[in-house]
């Protein structure tokens, strides 16, 4: 007998607000090693801004480039156990700051679009692998299998990549496992990706009552022009912070379970639902 999503039990908000990080920058088409540098400057960035987690754009290990990465696959994608990401993890533990890196992932002669998650003590504790492709990656990559949710302090976050978060049921499963953000790396590009991102996240957020991340490229990757403006929303659907459209930037959100519980209370609609149904999707504790 399926439950109904009422009568499933929510976890407990956090004890306490975290701060959270999305960073945009210019990736290097192809070149890993000069695109870990940058993120491991970003994570100290993001350390002396004081986020306890950072999210970097989609696929920026790599660039979004894909006739580099389905032309040189072990050049241009990250593999279990890669030496190139040695980096990355030693700024997390240097400075204590979790990081969601997004890159292209090679695995057993198989492509994915993946989100690689470094917990505060360096550990590459799991990736999440983009479930909804869009239809020029399918060519290349193999779609996820299950959702993500990390745990950091008390805090539940979804993670999603670029195209996911076109789709509500993404989030709301996200939601429906308790999360209490839904972050994304993606490639939104200038006109109609800007758009559509600030479509798509807003009602995100509001549609679930939880906050939503997105780390957006700027530049020209992979044929496209991104349009950057990476945004953090708070669950009501405001805007908390934007980056501008074309340079390097760290945009941070204190999210804070105050404001979670008091939207919740004036937007019951998680409360209320019934007959949902949700992906698995597999836990992951950062600290």
């Amino acid at each position: 007998m399926r439950e109904h999503a009422a009568q499933r039990p929510f976890h407990p908000l956090p004890s306490r607000p975290i701060r959270i990080a999305a960073a945009q920058a210019q990736a290097v088409a192809g070149d890993v090693e000069a695109n870990v540098a940058t993120v491991a400057g970003i994570i100290r960035d993001a350390a002396r801004a004081e986020a306890r987690l950072v999210v970097l754009p989609e696929k920026f290990l790599s660039g979004y480039e894909p006739d580099l990465i389905r032309a040189a696959p072990d050049k241009c994608a990250v593999q279990p156990g890669d030496p190139r990401l040695d980096p990355i993890a030693d700024a997390c533990r240097e400075t204590g700051t979790a990081a969601v890196v997004g890159a292209a992932f090679h695995d057993q002669g198989d492509l994915y679009v993946s989100a690689l998650v470094f917990d505060a003590s360096g550990d590459l504790v799991t990736r999440y692998d983009k479930q909804h492709l869009f239809k020029s990656e399918r060519e290349i990559y193999r779609d996820g299998a299950a959702g993500c949710t990390l745990q950091i302090e008390g805090w539940r976050l979804g993670l999603g990549i670029c195209y996911d978060s076109g789709f509500p049921e993404h989030a709301r499963a996200a939601a429906l496992d308790g999360c209490h953000a839904y972050v994304v790396g993606a490639l939104f590009s200038v006109g109609n990706g800007y758009h559509e991102s600030r479509t798509w996240f807003p009602a995100r957020a509001l549609d679930n009552t939880c906050y939503a991340v997105l780390a957006n490229h700027i530049g020209t990757t992979g044929g496209w022009h991104a349009c950057g403006s990476s945004a953090i929303w708070g669950p009501d659907g405001r805007p908390l912070a934007e980056a501008g459209t074309d340079r390097p930037e760290l945009i941070t959100a204190d999210l804070d379970p105050q404001a979670l519980l008091a939207v919740r209370d004036a937007e019951p609609m998680l409360r209320d639902l019934h007959n949902a149904t949700s992906h698995a999707r597999a836990g992951h504790q950062l600290g």
